[in-house]
């Protein structure tokens, strides 16, 4: 099964926590990590913005994917959020497939 390692970014450290529930809560997400403190510089509406941001990291697998980018696209506060994802391709056999049993999508 390939595994997901998928890099999100929110407006604030209680966002990130209501969404990383949300997907751990649903088993869209095996678990999540929350970095708070981060600090962004972009373009949006043709102007340098500079944000301090919080970082939700979930771990989840392909088949999880579609329905996590919803979910977190229809908790978010941004109009166009940061979900980008990563393919796991080693670590740790044990923790690998403990993401596998856990992101199953069949919680409420």
């Amino acid at each position: 099964m390939e595994l997901k390692w998928v890099y999100i970014t929110t407006g604030n450290r209680e966002e990130a926590e209501s969404i990383g529930k949300a997907l751990v809560q649903s088993k869209l997400a095996a678990c999540v990590n929350i970095i708070d403190g981060m600090q962004s510089m972009y373009y949006w509406e043709n102007a340098l913005q500079t944000e301090t941001e919080t970082v939700l990291i979930a771990k989840t697998t392909r088949a999880m994917l579609p329905k996590l980018m919803e979910r977190v696209k229809k908790l978010h506060s941004y109009d166009c959020p940061c979900i980008i994802s990563f393919t796991v391709s080693e670590g740790n056999p044990p923790f690998l497939q403990w993401i596998e049993e856990q992101a199953k999508g069949t919680a409420s």
